[in-house]
């Protein structure tokens, strides 16, 4: 998911960088991309959320029984975190930034409400 999330952000910052394109059609095309990433980041956020509660249950049952055998399930859970983290970062932050290329396609068709970045 990371490469094709990083090569499609990459494919429309080339395209924007031209002026003779069907605008129209790339933006509708855009927000079906906008749409499925979507999607994934709420599907990654959901599973991001199970596995911190499902980690801080595991934390709070060790300090509770101070059973030893549970200090493995709170690493493999913290092993699982991370990555989540991380992907769930990049999807967050690579859909903001289509959020950008959106705005950059509809102003190429006509004057449209942009935030400038500063």
């Amino acid at each position: 998911m990371k490469k094709r999330i990083l090569a499609y952000l990459s494919y429309v910052d080339e395209i924007l960088k031209e002026d003779d394109r069907d605008w129209e059609r790339e933006i509708r095309k855009h927000l079906d991309q906008i749409a499925f990433f979507s999607h994934e980041r709420l599907v990654h956020l959901l599973v991001f959320m199970l596995v911190g509660i499902c980690t801080v249950m595991s934390i709070l049952a060790y300090v509770v029984s101070s059973q030893i055998i549970i200090l493995p399930l709170i690493v493999m859970l913290f092993v699982l975190l991370v990555p989540y983290c991380m992907h769930y970062y990049l999807l967050e932050n690579s859909v903001q930034r289509m959020y950008q290329q959106y705005d950059e396609m509809q102003a190429k068709i006509q004057p449209y409400f942009s935030m400038r970045k500063g």
